[in-house]
């Protein structure tokens, strides 16, 4: 009892301060406010995207690694690389390949640009026809001098499998010398001073430019895709915010009833979102897009803690308390309640911390620090305030407006609320067992729910819906062009950028028979691989690249036969001296997309089953990896995506059963030391289990995956859901006593808490369900999830909660009474 008498005694101390120094605690929380306002100019804003959560991956270094060794048009450095990409009719005629020539010569003439060479259809076709020009003046001058038939002559010259061929749309024929698109790269000579809102700023500066051309040319890059992205994240703050405020005030409205309560309530707002972002400047922790979620969570969280103050400071007075002594009483009984709901609160968002993705960690540290903030602001600021203000209110002679509690036992929301607990007391085990079997359906249907990660994610649609396009000025969204951008890539460039892994191998390939040694695990690839005929892999390696060159020139495929001892077209010997030749011929373009200069390093690029999975795939490429005698490692953009999925999963996973068990050990702790009573805290846990379950099956019903945002819907329901379970169990226990059994106090708690809990689910449900009118998919998901989790969580508080407690006091009778048999705890 010295512990609990302890909390009791410094509970005491921190509710006498409030009630006895109001004015002193108002002064002390400004203060503190100006101290975090000095943040808020160090915040960062990070565009973020797929790049934020690949970091540090030894999957994505692998994939750098491989393209810093090999050219590959599609896989460039983002951070000194612009993609210029166009589509016309036929962009190989003479007439596009100028424009495009003079568009490139335009672009290098301007100094800010700091153009560095350029690559593309234009220029490779230029030097063709003229190996000595290297600039873009010389390329548009060559192309202007060429006839239409030399030009012909030099696509047909170039072949299908030059770098040409990879610069252009999939239709490219040629035959009929024709493409429907093309892609330029401007490789930029940037200093290292050169920060990425340069690069935003070059890039977007291009886009202008190319809006003058007569064809759909589009600047593509890291820049242009981070502008956008900053765009979203600016436009759904500007639409969910004031939407979220006018909800939460509107229900401050119903809930007060009074302007002066509303008026503190929404100061109380103002000071928990300025102590949170003033932290995240303080802190160096940027704000992301997933960012946007916890100033929505912290709003809603607090308008529960300050509807719970204020209501039950209502019913104080409405039994005669004067106003600081009713203060006392509502402070002295939910202080702890407060304690309990934060801590868990943390468990339940700052689990998220032990995340192996930066951006999920960042998100649980803002989060559990902000739900603290709020706790501070709402448990001790705003009664001061209170107190303070109906100190005024009186002396000015300031009429009360409403002071009634939300809910009483008379009332029709009373009735409802209170019907539930009416139901258990005639058979709160059959109850509790029909709860668990449709728990435990839903999330055995849940647990099927699937992974993503993708770029549509985190970029707007392509087109947005009515209701958002349509908004009138300021909230009118900007214009959005990153996603369509990207879907004519996947439909004009998918081929050469398809569904296919890489192996990426380290060893000395002048070796005889290394090349064997390439080829021999591709007779037996894993099953998502084996495309070829026959079952075998289908690859694309410096052997494909000897074959071809070799089916094109005679002298080097008779220096091939002589050296290919079973006739399988695969030189075993001689093979520096194969490597010379080769890459001193026409294909050496070709065979530097597979094999360094110093031999040393090869890439082998794989089709993939399109039935595949990404997992899948990524898992068979791994095992495929080990089948080859050289030091291999499978990688690619499909392999980075399922890696990160994967972290995804166990991040969810991790996060729900860490905010699970620490919440649980620290309520049955709480409970035995303060009340003796350590299973309540089961009890308690046992509602937002059930919501939790039905959360999955739902997420699965409606086609939600668990992406980069919404992998901490479990963890964060945890930290929000419990708080219905703790102020409905802590008034319980206010109510349960000698003389009070525990279905009177339950029917007592339900229609006075119940009231609070519900006027607190409705704002925080519709506040961060607002989150689903976000611009990006990945924030409106997230607040279909949380608005749904807040509103399970509500119905299981005051559906499963009740049975579960009333048969913790038979359990607690046949204890008691353990002679007695089932008398006393059926009456």
């Amino acid at each position: 009892m010295a512990l609990a008498e302890r909390v009791e005694t410094a509970t005491e101390r921190l509710n006498t301060t409030i009630v006895d120094s109001p004015r002193a605690v108002i002064i002390a929380f400004l203060l503190l406010t100006v101290v975090f306002a000095g943040g808020l100019t160090s915040v960062q804003v990070n565009a973020g995207g797929l790049d934020a959560f690949t970091e540090n991956m030894p999957e994505q270094e692998a994939l750098d690694e491989a393209n810093q060794n090999f050219e590959d048009p599609f896989q460039t450095d983002t951070e000194t690389t612009t993609q210029l990409i166009r589509a016309d009719s036929n962009v190989l005629t003479k007439e596009s390949l100028v424009r495009q020539s003079q568009f490139h010569e335009r672009l290098a003439a301007r100094d800010d640009f700091r153009v560095e060479s350029v690559s593309g259809p234009a220029p490779i076709i230029a030097q063709r026809l003229n190996p000595a020009a290297t600039t873009p003046e010389e390329y548009t001058r060559t192309l202007e001098r060429a006839s239409q038939s030399e030009i012909r002559q030099a696509v047909r010259e170039l072949g299908e499998n030059s770098r040409l061929a990879g610069s252009l749309s999939d239709d490219f024929n040629p035959t009929s010398v024709s493409a429907s698109g093309s892609i330029s790269i401007l490789t930029h000579d940037f200093p290292e001073s050169f920060s990425s809102a340069d690069l935003t700023t070059v890039q977007t500066d291009i886009q202008v430019i190319a809006d003058d051309q007569p064809s759909d040319v589009r600047a593509f890059g890291s820049g242009t895709t981070k502008s956008e992205i900053r765009q979203s994240m600016s436009d759904s703050l500007l639409i969910v915010m004031p939407l979220v405020v006018l909800l939460l005030l509107f229900f401050l409205v119903v809930a007060y009833r009074d302007p002066i309560d509303v008026a503190l309530g929404l100061v109380a707002l103002v000071m928990t979102i300025l102590w949170t972002f003033g932290f995240l400047g303080y802190a160096g922790i940027p704000f992301s897009q997933q960012m946007i979620s916890v100033p929505v969570l912290l709003l809603a969280v607090g308008v529960d803690f300050g509807i719970h103050i204020i209501n039950r400071y209502r019913e104080e007075t409405e039994r005669g308390f004067a106003a600081v002594e009713a203060m006392r009483e509502a402070t002295s009984q939910l202080t702890v309640a407060f304690i309990i709901v934060t801590v868990t609160a943390v468990f339940g968002f700052g689990a998220n911390v032990i995340s192996d993705l930066t951006p999920i960690r960042n998100l649980g540290i803002a989060a559990a620090i902000g739900i603290i903030f709020t706790y501070l602001i709402f448990g001790l600021f705003l009664p001061a305030a209170k107190l303070v203000s109906d100190d005024v209110r009186t002396r000015l002679g300031v009429p009360e407006f409403n002071s009634s509690p939300i809910a009483s036992e008379d009332s029709v929301l009373g009735r409802v609320l209170s019907f539930p607990a009416q139901v258990s007391q005639h058979a709160p085990v059959v109850l509790v067992l029909v709860l668990l079997l449709s728990g435990g359906i839903m999330g055995a249907y849940g647990s099927g729910v699937g992974t993503s990660f993708e770029n549509e994610d985190f970029l707007p649609p392509e087109e947005l819906p009515a209701y958002i396009s349509g908004l009138p000025e300021p909230f009118s969204p900007g214009e959005y062009t990153i996603t369509e951008t990207i879907n004519l890539l996947d439909d004009k460039f998918g081929g050469g950028q398809g569904n296919s892994v890489k192996i990426y191998a380290e060893g000395n390939f002048e070796e005889d028979h290394a090349l064997e040694a390439l080829v021999a695990p591709n007779d037996n690839p894993p099953e998502s691989l084996a495309v070829g005929p026959g079952g075998q892999a289908e690859a694309q390696s410096i052997v494909t690249v000897i074959k071809s060159h070799a089916d094109e020139n005679e002298e080097f495929a008779a220096l091939v036969n002589r050296n290919d001892l079973d006739d399988d077209g695969v030189p075993e010997r001689n093979l520096d001296h194969i490597y010379d030749e080769l890459f001193a011929s026409s294909a050496s373009e070709r065979a530097e997309q597979y094999l360094t200069e110093d031999r040393r390093t090869a890439q082998l690029e794989y089709t993939v089953d399109s039935d595949a999975s990404q997992s899948v795939a990524a898992t068979d490429a791994a095992e495929f990896a080990e089948t080859f005698r050289v030091e291999s490692t499978a990688t690619g953009d499909g392999i980075v995506r399922a890696a990160v999925m994967d972290r995804i999963f166990q991040s969810a996973l991790q996060g729900l059963v860490v905010a699970i068990v620490l919440t649980a050990v620290f309520l049955v702790a709480v409970y035995g030391v303060l009340e003796r009573k350590p299973l309540l805290g089961v009890v308690n846990i046992f509602p937002i289990l059930i919501a939790i379950a039905f959360l999955l099956g739902t997420m699965r019903y409606m086609d939600i995956t668990l992406n980069a945002l919404t992998a901490t819907i479990l963890s964060i329901s945890v930290g929000v859901g419990i708080a219905y379970s703790v102020h409905t169990t802590h008034r319980f226990i206010d109510e349960y006593d000698a003389t009070t059994g525990a279905h009177e106090a339950m029917m007592v708690t339900l229609t006075g808490t119940g009231g609070a809990l519900f006027g607190s689910m409705l704002t925080t449900a519709l506040g961060t369900g607002a989150l689903a009118l976000a611009i990006t998919p990945i924030l409106g998901n997230f607040g279909v999830l949380i608005g749904l989790s807040v509103t399970y969580s509500f119905l299981a508080a005051v559906i499963a909660l009740p049975p579960a407690v009333l048969l913790w006091e038979r359990i607690r009778q046949l204890d008691r009474y353990p002679l007695a048999g089932l008398g006393p705890a059926m009456q």
